[in-house]
């Protein structure tokens, strides 16, 4: 058996808590700016109507307990998990008064097993008053701040329709690191218009910041995004397997060593995918990327230090 050579998620939270911990997704019910018109009415090129997250469980009528019990009983059977974190992955998870936000993130801590609280949000939807409440669960839980850069140039995240710039993202990590919280990065690669040195300057600037961990997959073409008709058209071509276990691995290496990696591929319903196949294959993902990674002699961080000198 291969040892890993990054640093993944489950061997740090096995380091806190001494077991397996598992994280619950959950759907809220949330909008997004993107999506509202208070930005654009679009969302992100790759993001279908349900926000690319859980499934949408709000509409199968799941409120958030019903949600985690069904997390719960699907973990405890799955990996046999007794300590759960509260992820709140559908859309933007802070898009919404401070008292609801508070309402349902304690909703979600109250159960039993509840380990921490992981949110995912948009750089331009936090502030002081919603980072000093997720601060405030931090005496009795671990908690995660999760923000989607996707891409370190501002010509990208334009051609993406994210609706914010890099200078975003980099103050809402400063603002998140002030309050103490964990902060993960979200990026993809593959991205339209972005070669090779493009993404490693992404991967370059992320480890220029405080972030605690960072999570990376493919960009994969799903049913009911730009991003269909651009690839039906022939306007996109998704990165081979190939493509993306060396690219990855590069990316990996200019990160430093001790931050988190928290995912290194994605995770599309196969009902809903259109490209790249092979993102549904994620054991023998993986399985390539741990093998490479032996045989090319490398590991995280092994290239970090030339790469901030640089």
């Amino acid at each position: 058996m291969l040892l890993k050579r990054y640093r993944d998620y489950n061997t740090y939270l096995r380091e806190i808590f001494g077991e397996r911990v598992q994280k619950i997704p959950l759907d809220a019910g949330f909008s997004c700016p993107n999506r509202d018109g208070t930005i654009s009415s679009q969302g992100c090129i790759y993001c279908d109507s349900r926000g690319s997250g859980t499934g949408a469980m709000i509409d199968r009528g799941l409120g958030i307990e019903e949600q985690i019990a069904e997390g719960k009983e699907f973990a405890g059977k799955r990996y046999n998990a007794r300590k759960f974190i509260a992820y709140f992955q559908s859309f933007t998870n802070t898009y919404a008064p401070l008292s609801q936000l508070n309402d349902i993130y304690q909703t979600a801590l109250n159960h039993k097993g509840m380990a921490g609280l992981s949110v995912g949000t948009r750089p331009d939807c936090v502030d002081d008053d919603v980072l000093s409440l997720l601060s405030s669960f931090k005496k009795d839980y671990i908690v995660w701040i999760e923000y989607g850069l996707q891409s370190a140039h501002d010509i990208t995240l334009s051609k993406i329709n994210r609706g914010h710039d890099v200078a975003c993202f980099e103050k809402a990590v400063l603002m998140a690191k002030k309050h103490d919280l964990e902060i993960c990065a979200h990026v993809i690669l593959g991205l339209p218009g972005e070669d090779h040195e493009m993404m490693m300057d992404t991967a370059r600037f992320i480890a220029s910041l405080p972030i605690t961990g960072v999570k990376i997959h493919s960009l994969y073409v799903t049913r009911g995004t730009v991003m269909a008709d651009l690839y039906k058209n022939g306007d996109y071509a998704c990165l081979s397997r190939e493509e993306y276990v060396e690219t990855l691995i590069d990316f990996l290496e200019v990160l430093p060593p001790e931050m988190i990696v928290q995912r290194i591929t994605g995770d599309a319903k196969a009902s809903e995918l259109i490209a790249p196949l092979w993102v549904l294959e994620k054991p023998r993902n993986i399985g390539m990327i741990n093998k490479r990674m032996e045989e090319r002699d490398t590991w995280q961080g092994k290239k970090h230090i030339q790469s901030i000198a640089a």
